[in-house]
């Protein structure tokens, strides 16, 4: 769990750093910035589809995880309830800037295989190195959406908590196949999340969840009947 405390420790201090520098940052440029934090979630997200897409087995599960994740998600209305329940606690669109932040932070591979290799291997060099990015992440949309986004930090502790939990009781169900299509969702949800931050196309992010419990039912189902 050294990775994951560390991890979130980094966040907590960008945040803290980010969200006092933004008191002496122009309009103009806090609005820069959250373009700059825009494209840099579009690019990492194309970045992340680009590198797992041809490992994938499945090409069409994606879709059909996006499909129906989105339905789920949207009759639940995730998107509204949190960016609403956020937004009533900030004087800044802090529903935006955080949605992407938990986005980010948690759905990234190496914050996926991080600690899935450090339980299961005792090797914390993914979350250390996530560490690193999440920390200059994390003082960029602070600059822009202000202290809120450090509640971030306790939601990749759970997140990545669980995971390695979780990771020796389902050694073996965890393979590679299953963790390429996870990522592939992921990358398709932080590039989403770029585009709305650039104001493109309000994609409801957060409603695309239930697409990433897709993937885990299928390999699930797959087992049991192979």
């Amino acid at each position: 769990m050294l990775g994951t405390i560390v991890n979130t420790c980094t966040i907590l201090c960008g945040s803290l750093i980010g969200g006092t520098l933004k008191k002496g940052l122009r309009e103009d440029w806090q609005e820069a910035m959250i373009r700059a934090m825009g494209l840099a979630a579009t690019a990492l997200g194309v970045s992340t589809i680009a590198k797992n897409m041809p490992d994938s087995v499945y090409p069409v599960l994606f879709i059909v995880s996006l499909g129906l994740g989105s339905v789920v998600g949207t009759a639940l209305q995730l998107e509204e309830r949190f960016v609403s329940f956020a937004d009533r606690h900030s004087k800044t669109k802090l529903g935006k800037g955080l949605s992407t932040a938990i986005l980010m932070f948690c759905i990234g591979t190496l914050s996926i295989l991080g600690p899935i290799e450090s339980a299961l291997h005792g090797d914390n060099t993914f979350l250390l190195t996530n560490a690193t990015l999440d920390f200059i992440t994390a003082m960029a949309l602070a600059a822009s959406y202000g202290y809120g986004i450090a509640f971030a930090a306790p939601i990749l502790f759970c997140w990545q908590g669980a995971i390695y939990l979780g990771a020796g009781a389902l050694r073996d169900f965890l393979t590679g196949g299953l963790l390429t299509e996870i990522s592939i969702l992921g990358g398709i949800l932080i590039f989403a999340s770029g585009i709305s931050i650039l104001q493109i196309k309000d994609c409801k992010t957060m409603n695309m969840l239930p697409a990433l419990l897709v993937p885990p039912v299928w390999f699930l189902c797959k087992g049991l009947l192979g």
